[in-house]
């Protein structure tokens, strides 16, 4: 991080201990950081109960934020996304899910928010850069910047950050790559940084109870989304009734829990069918796909013209797959060596060779 010393950079402030180490970190190697922090919603636009804890999110996280600067002596300012996050994040997952899809709206947020507007604002503010607490890294090798996996793969976000513009990888910093987060934590109580013991959040910062159900029959009462209805086993060509669902929307492709029992083997959710309002069940080999469709594709290398070897990691903690990627007009067909389970519409495919980030996209269709 020393070879530019002295450039000005704003650092994404979540209120999280990650976000507070990068800021210092970039600070000791005599960078000028700023910090900013996203305010992304209110209490009637997340139509948030009032006694909902928020976590990355909150206004508790914006004061985290500011005590960590203030502590490090670093000037700090909030920006208000509220009408952006709105509109990019929390309504493609609104959209999305009515729709049958698993939404990422962390890959959405990195994608619109943080390499798009707070990219921007940075820019504005003079900022040679912009640096976040994620944990990846970024490497100039052979006069191209690279995406790469962090040293400690069990905390990795590479998956999460393909939607990043090529053109301003460059101007991005990751100083968390080749940190454990177990370091991270004792960096940050060095300092008694404000952030040192916040634990992790876990869950969609604007849905921390985790009821996608109640979520969005706030946000859409003109539907119908808890409605019941068919659940259907697949055998084979064949579909048979199988129970009751409860709203599709409260499945996912892969999923176990929640289907009911009397099966001599566990089922699992294969597909969801919004238009006729049914559940499609069926036994764990049905899971497997060899190939599927991406859209809105993002490439950090040159894209290719031709079929090109990859690796393919389709969900955020699953294992990459080896496979092949070929352009088709503004999407990408995707091939894979050997099956993967639950390829699951509306999640991202990110494609990889070694530990290099080449692009990704959002799947579309399952073959």
């Amino acid at each position: 991080m020393t070879a530019h010393s002295g450039a000005a950079v704003a650092v994404a402030m979540s209120g999280g201990v990650d976000s507070s180490v990068a800021a210092l970190l970039l600070a000791r190697d005599g960078y000028r950081v700023v910090g900013l922090t996203m305010r992304l919603f209110d209490q009637e636009t997340a139509q948030l109960s009032p006694d909902t804890h928020r976590g990355c999110c909150s206004l508790e996280a914006v004061y985290r934020a500011q005590a960590v600067c203030r502590t490090l002596d670093l000037p700090h300012y909030t920006v208000n996304l509220v009408a952006d996050f709105d509109r990019y994040v929390i309504g493609d997952f609104v959209a999305e899910y009515l729709e049958g899809r698993t939404p990422n709206p962390c890959v959405r947020c990195n994608t619109w928010l943080k390499w798009g507007l707070l990219f921007d604002k940075a820019r504005a503010l003079g900022c040679d850069y912009l640096a976040t607490g994620h944990y990846a890294k970024i490497e100039v090798r052979g006069g191209e910047t690279w995406l790469l996996r962090a040293e400690d793969r069990s905390k990795d976000q590479a998956y999460a950050l393909w939607g990043i513009p090529r053109e301003r990888l460059a101007r991005t910093l990751l100083p968390l790559g080749g940190l454990t987060k177990s370091r991270v934590r004792e960096i940050a109580a060095e300092l008694d940084l404000r952030t040192a013991r916040t634990p992790e959040s876990q869950e969609i910062c604007f849905i921390p109870d985790r009821d996608y159900g109640g979520f969005l029959a706030r946000r859409r009462p003109d539907l119908p989304v808890e409605q019941p209805g068919e659940m259907l086993e697949r055998e084979g060509d064949t579909l048979r009734p199988a129970g009751r669902h409860r709203g599709y929307h409260h499945y996912t492709v892969g999923q176990r829990k929640g289907l009911g029992g009397g099966f001599d083997e566990p089922r699992f959710v294969l597909e969801t069918d919004p238009r006729d309002n049914r559940v499609i069940i069926g036994r764990r080999g049905a899971l497997a796909r060899e190939a599927f469709t991406v859209d809105q594709p993002n490439w950090l290398i040159e894209p290719p013209a031709q079929p090109l070897p990859v690796e393919v990691q389709i969900r955020y903690r699953s294992p990459a797959v080896s496979g092949r990627v070929e352009p088709d007009g503004d999407r990408v067909r995707v091939r894979l060596d050997r099956p993967a389970e639950a390829v699951a519409p509306g999640q991202s495919a990110v494609f990889f060779q070694g530990d290099r980030v080449l692009g990704g996209g959002r799947i579309i269709q399952v073959i």
